[in-house]
């Protein structure tokens, strides 16, 4: 499978030049263009030479420009038949209705969910559920908007290990959770603009210790991205005031669900426990 643009730039953005950032920008902003424009139009409305966006392709790792081009093709293909279909109707939806915030915002979340489909490196994807399932101990860190999506991952995991847990929760200092972090263990970082400095802080500090660090952001500029051993790009766009966190948490479910079916009988045995606690302890609503 080719990795997506997105996905190739995200661990090498922080390394490269002040112009070849503004080149990869541009391709971030304008894909469908330079997918299926000449390289002299596209320099030329970006201001940028070729030689500029070359550069760019190979120090991303790509063979050349027309490899890169290659790739955001292919990505287009994948789009297009299922995205076109529901987004043709949902808008319609939108529409007749007049203005409506329910349609509207489907329209984006179904987006963010198409691009996500098209974004991920399942091969990247599966490497973090093996690394997750053999770690000594899972850590989660997520602040400011990001807190839910963070305890929601964790609690979800809960149910099949015992060994994740958040980095910090309030009144604890992230310090504290990352006392004893090495290379046996995971940190997962979860982070939206504007991000809270000691999620990034911490993403740092665990790469230091050398622990596998994965980042889920919504853009190739996050700063954690520079100490992130493996990352993921899902989109959060909305018209709204808030970016919408809809393709995150179906990717945490994901990841989960994939960590589920490598625990095994284990994890059967342990949500069967939780679920008889959970009724013991009178926590749900048993008939």
């Amino acid at each position: 499978m080719l990795q997506s643009f997105e996905q190739q730039l995200s661990g090498k953005y922080g390394s490269l030049s002040v112009k070849l950032k503004e080149a990869a920008d541009y391709v971030v902003s304008n894909p469908v263009d330079v997918a299926t424009r000449s390289l002299r139009t596209i320099s030329k409305d970006a201001k940028l030479s070729p030689a500029t966006f070359s550069r760019m392709s190979t120090a991303l790792g790509y063979e050349s420009y027309d490899a890169l081009r290659d790739v955001l093709r292919h990505s287009m293909t994948r789009q297009a038949g299922s995205f076109s279909s529901r987004v043709e109707e949902l808008q319609k939806l939108h529409q007749d209705g007049g203005e409506s915030f329910f349609a509207n915002h489907l329209v984006s979340c179904t987006s963010n969910l198409e691009r996500l489909s098209t974004s991920v490196d399942v091969a990247t994807l599966e490497l973090c559920v093996e690394r997750l399932h053999n770690a000594r101990r899972v850590l989660v860190a997520g602040a400011l908007g990001s807190t839910g999506a963070a305890e929601y991952l964790t609690y979800m995991a809960s149910f099949i290990s015992d060994k994740w847990s958040m980095a910090h929760r309030m009144g604890a200092s992230m310090a504290s959770g990352l006392v004893g972090i090495s290379d046996q263990d995971v940190l997962i970082v979860i982070t939206k603009p504007p991000f809270a400095k000691p999620t990034i802080k911490a993403a740092e500090e665990a790469s230091a210790s050398g622990a596998y660090v994965i980042v889920i952001t919504d853009t190739h500029t996050c700063p954690a991205l520079a100490f992130a051993t493996a990352s993921f790009i899902s989109p959060t766009e909305s018209s709204h005031f808030f970016s919408s966190y809809a393709s995150t948490l179906v990717l945490c479910e994901v990841m989960i669900g994939m960590l589920a079916s490598r625990a095994g009988a284990p994890a059967r045995a342990r949500i069967a426990e939780v679920e008889d606690r959970n009724r013991t302890l009178n926590e749900v609503w048993d008939h």
